[in-house]
């Protein structure tokens, strides 16, 4: 570090002096042009005022009269020297030096006698400087001769030396000023924050998280790549030493932990040479447009946390529909870009989408069909012709991107996300039989009788069981999905092995309840508790006892049920009046279908109505934030908490409540909807029925009077669970009972058909047993 300062003294003192003497050198340049033009204008106009006496001593004709004159003038103007020339240029009378007049140039003299104008020139001997004027005598309207003054151009040189001499002093006092400024700067502005970096790296290092101080963020704002890459390092190793940590204590309990890194590594180990193809409708990165630069940004998912470390183990593709508004200026000709941005590691396939595409397809068939369809929420699905022309030429459009991207590929390994692309499993079969196919349904299945409502049932069923393994989030939706295989197709379903044999194919149904990334939240569960009064002061309000919800606006959260619980236990429990605050952060959701618009003007109604029967200057009952939160505000939300609600009228699984378990220490309530898949797993929540106002409130107020054991204890091992149960066990779960299907061709097949035979992997009853 001394080496660097001395070098960074020495080029400043170095630039510093070059800058100053340049200056210094143009500014003496001015100055002497300066005087030099006052030196002549005096000059002239004492020259010129000498004609008329010189001009009458001429007259005469006499050259000693003559000689006296110029003698004369010469020392009564102080000039350097005075010469009269005749017509021919020769010198006729001069006072001064004589060998000055004797050195001077023809040149300004023949100009003035033949043009008859005045001139000036500047000259130099070796003792004197002078300026030459010449101006023209006139007598009897001729030209006899010329009138020459020498004046003393000496202090010109003086006054520049010096303009040197106080410029070198300046520069002194420059260089001394600033190198001591900037080394003030340096070690302020860097050396310092760098020393505290470099502290906090090391408390890191030593594993003292919960002394690490400010952000590097902040320490080093002014470099801010360095700053990114430094905090970077500072998460990783934080979020590694959370996945050690939690990964020792289990192990030492008899249990393990699925990583990130685990799962990377699993998956390399599987799946070889064969490279991994995941397709979801929505993309793991979007570039929009912030002010005058584009940004990248991740949108908030799950399915990225999980899938992510699968691709960039085996440098993988994802292929997904590019929403953001500067996405096509950010790939390549075949529209593709290395993700992620500071590190890139796999391939982004976009697809593109026309307007009349994303109406019709997402907003339309998916979300305004198949949404409520799966989801037994009472909303009436709403089915039309032209959103399923469009729901067929989207899932085209998936597929001819994903065959695209596989053709140099050998037994290429696809995972599809969700029920947006329904048809595509059959499709990429089609065309690549060699492929594995999964396709994950995220939401639930309904009985036969509800998906019944679909007029193209068959036509989804027979894209579905193109895959060879289908997953649901819990063992309901795959019975259900199998009795409507049974009830619509022609195919043989087989229980005990759950799978669907249709034209030759076999498809495997298997539970694999997907869940969060606790190492994720792990990296700040030793960060001190948020406080709620923290969190609610930013809108002016006071709370004893704080109430968390968390969702999408959309109708099948039950977010209007959960607020009329609310309201109810005010009423039956004064004492929680101006103590206990309900947050409800809801996320705007598909803003352009109606039925959203309708919840959304629902959902503000009821919680203007609650407010206004019991709010006071500093108090809410309900506090509404709907904006989309990131990860780390929500956290904060989970952690000041006394209790969370999660109260979905129908979900596959709802990783909110896996969410709220995850960020907490070993205390808290969660209530859950038992019409969740999280029901399941979570069976230490109180377990309500959302459409049971008065049920609801009543667990909400079981939850706040529980005491601190029993809420410790079930919040123990619900984490537990959500721990060993992550989302890399998920994905690691699903694409190995992918990879250890068996393909083969076989003449057991359908009678009629042939094609490849998949032989299921054991059932989970089948692996316990062994």
């Amino acid at each position: 570090m001394h080496f660097f300062r001395m070098r960074l003294i020495l080029a400043l003192v170095v630039g510093i002096t070059l800058v100053s003497v340049a200056s210094t050198y143009f500014e003496v340049l001015a100055h002497k042009h300066i005087l030099r033009q006052d030196l002549q204008r005096r000059a002239v106009q004492k020259a010129t005022s000498l004609v008329p006496e010189i001009e009458l001593a001429l007259a005469g004709d006499q050259n000693a009269k003559l000689s006296a004159e110029v003698a004369r003038l010469r020392t009564r103007e102080a000039a350097l020297g005075l010469g009269v020339y005749d017509a021919q240029g020769k010198l006729v009378a001069s006072a001064g030096p004589v060998a000055v007049f004797s050195a001077l140039p023809r040149g300004p003299v023949d100009k003035v006698t033949q043009h008859g104008v005045e001139t000036s020139a500047f000259g130099h001997d070796a003792d004197d400087q002078w300026l030459e004027v010449a101006v023209p005598l006139n007598t009897g309207g001729h030209v006899p001769g010329a009138l020459v003054l020498l004046d003393d151009a000496g202090y010109i040189r003086t006054e520049s030396a010096e303009v040197w001499g106080q410029s070198f002093l300046r520069i002194v006092a420059f260089v001394v000023l600033i190198a001591a400024v900037t080394v003030f700067m340096v070690r302020w502005f860097l050396l310092n924050p760098m020393t505290r970096v470099a502290e906090r790296l090391r408390r890191l290092r030593l594993g003292h998280i919960d002394e690490v101080g400010e952000d590097s963020s902040k320490e080093l704002s002014l470099f801010s790549p360095i700053a990114r890459e430094v905090e970077s390092m500072a998460e990783n190793l934080i979020e590694a030493r959370a996945a050690a940590a939690s990964e020792a204590r289990l192990r030492d309990e008899g249990a393990h932990i699925w990583t990130a890194e685990r799962l990377a590594a699993n998956m390399q180990e599987r799946s070889g040479s064969s490279r991994i193809f995941v397709v979801s409708n929505r993309e793991p990165y979007t570039h929009v447009r912030k002010g005058r630069e584009t940004v990248c940004i991740v949108p908030p998912s799950g399915l990225v946390t999980a899938i992510e470390p699968v691709l960039r183990a085996c440098d993988g593709v994802w292929v997904a529909h590019g929403s953001g508004s500067e996405d096509k200026a950010n790939v390549d000709e075949f529209d593709r870009l290395r993700v992620p941005p500071d590190d890139p590691q796999y391939t982004l396939r976009r697809v593109w989408l026309s307007a009349e595409e994303e109406t019709g397809y997402y907003d339309g068939f998916a979300n305004e069909g198949l949404w409520p369809l799966c989801h037994i929420a009472h909303t009436r699905p709403i089915f039309r012709a032209s959103d399923w022309e469009c729901y067929k030429e989207v899932n085209k459009k998936f597929a001819v991107a994903v065959i695209e991207e596989m053709k140099d590929s050998p037994n290429p390994t696809v995972f599809i996300q969700d029920y947006h692309l329904a048809l595509l499993p059959q499709l990429v079969k089609a065309a690549r039989p060699d492929a594995r196919v999964a396709i994950f349904w995220h939401i639930p299945w309904p009985n036969p009788e509800a998906f019944g409502i679909c007029p193209w049932q068959a036509e989804l069923l027979d894209g579905l069981l193109g895959a060879d393994l289908i997953g649901f989030h819990i063992p309901l939706h795959c019975n259900n999905f199998l009795s409507t295989v049974d009830r619509v197709l022609e195919s043989r379903t087989d229980r005990e092995h759950m799978t669907a044999s249709r034209k030759g194919h076999v498809s495997t149904v298997h539970p694999y309840p997907v869940s969060v990334a606790l190492d994720s939240m792990q990296k700040n569960r030793e960060a001190k508790k948020p406080s709620r009064d923290t969190l609610l002061a930013e809108f002016g309000l006071h709370a004893e006892t704080l109430v968390i919800g968390v969702d999408r606006m959309d109708y099948t959260k039950g977010i209007v049920e959960r607020l009329t619980a609310i309201e109810l236990l005010l009423e039956e429990h004064p004492w929680y009046q101006e103590r206990l605050t309900m947050v409800q952060i809801a996320a705007p959701s598909r803003t352009r279908i109606a039925s959203y618009l309708d919840l959304h003007r629902r959902v503000e109604m009821t919680v203007e109505r609650i407010n206004q029967r019991y709010q006071t200057p500093q108090w809410k009952p309900v506090l509404l934030i709907e904006r989309q939160c990131n990860h780390e505000e929500v956290e904060r939300w989970y952690r000041a908490a006394d209790l969370c609600l999660v109260t979905s009228l129908h979900d596959g699984m709802n990783l909110v409540a896996k969410e709220f378990v995850a960020a907490r220490d070993d205390d808290g309530v969660l209530v859950l909807s038992k019409f969740t898949g999280a029901a399941i797993e979570l069976g230490d929540a109180l377990l309500v029925n959302p459409y049971d106002t008065e049920g609801v409130a009543a667990a909400v107020h079981q939850g706040l009077e529980m005491g601190y054991t029993e809420r410790r204890t079930r919040m123990q091992r619900m984490r537990r669970q959500v721990m060993e149960h992550n989302v890399y066990r998920w994905a690691a779960t699903l694409l190995g009972d992918l990879r250890e299907l068996r393909m083969e061709s076989s003449s057991v097949a359908d009678p009629g058909h042939a094609g490849p035979i998949v032989v299921p992997p054991k059932s989970n009853a089948a692996r316990k047993r062994a």
